[in-house]
């Protein structure tokens, strides 16, 4: 079925299915346990739409690639064309929150880095950003403590709080906006926390978003 941006409820939303602008290196845990440098600005990449998949219902992970390993991060709805925007824009322009999985072929991933490659096949495939449905902003005002939270199999694997980023999602949205132009119905991820790991087909997973939703998935 082909991915449709929806409230949590199911209902669409009216906005076009566009690209997912990721950041890398937000939680300083998580440099440390990839061991990775701590960057002086955000890391940026481009996942195509052809990425997104629905966490509402199982999805698909690649087989005979190497470790597959989840990512959770906050998931950010865009609903303005934002060009060099300044924070309070960016603000504006957000029309929803939700959570995704920027799922990454590990070993390949670590592959192209040696070589001083770009990332793109081990994070830009076919169906490697599944994403929930969204919540309205208005339900998480306060973007600087939304807590969130993946469980594998029944047992906790990140958990953490936005209040930990290194940028905050408006200063992130600020700074991909002199970058990349960002269009309505483009989603921004936030960067994952620490406890990252390899997903396998048959895990279940339920992600968390404070007290605001549960949902629960599985591989296949």
């Amino acid at each position: 079925m082909k991915y449709r941006h929806h409230w949590l409820s199911g209902d669409r939303i009216d906005l076009p299915t566009g690209k997912v602008v990721c950041v890398g290196r937000n939680y300083a845990e998580h440099i440390r346990e990839l061991n990775n440098p701590l960057p002086d600005d955000p890391v940026l990449f481009i996942k195509p739409s052809t990425s997104l998949a629905s966490l509402e219902t199982p999805f698909a992970i690649p087989a005979n690639r190497g470790e597959v390993h989840y990512e959770t991060e906050i998931a950010i709805l865009i609903d303005s064309r934002l060009q060099n925007a300044s924070e309070s824009e960016s603000i504006c322009a957000i029309k929803a929150m939700g959570l995704a999985l920027d799922l990454t072929l590990r070993d390949v991933q670590s592959r192209l880095k040696a070589k001083g490659l770009p990332w793109e096949v081990a994070k830009a495939f076919d169906g490697s950003c599944p994403v929930s449905g969204f919540i309205a902003k208005e339900h998480l005002p306060d973007f600087d403590d939304i807590q969130f939270s993946l469980k594998v199999n029944g047992k906790t694997r990140q958990e953490d709080t936005s209040a930990h980023m290194l940028t905050s999602i408006p200063g992130l949205i600020n700074y991909i906006s002199r970058h990349f132009t960002l269009e309505p119905g483009d989603i921004v991820l936030t960067g994952t926390p620490a406890g990252v790991g390899p997903v396998k087909q048959g895990d279940q997973l339920e992600l968390s978003i404070s007290d605001r939703f549960t949902l629960t998935t599985s591989c296949l």
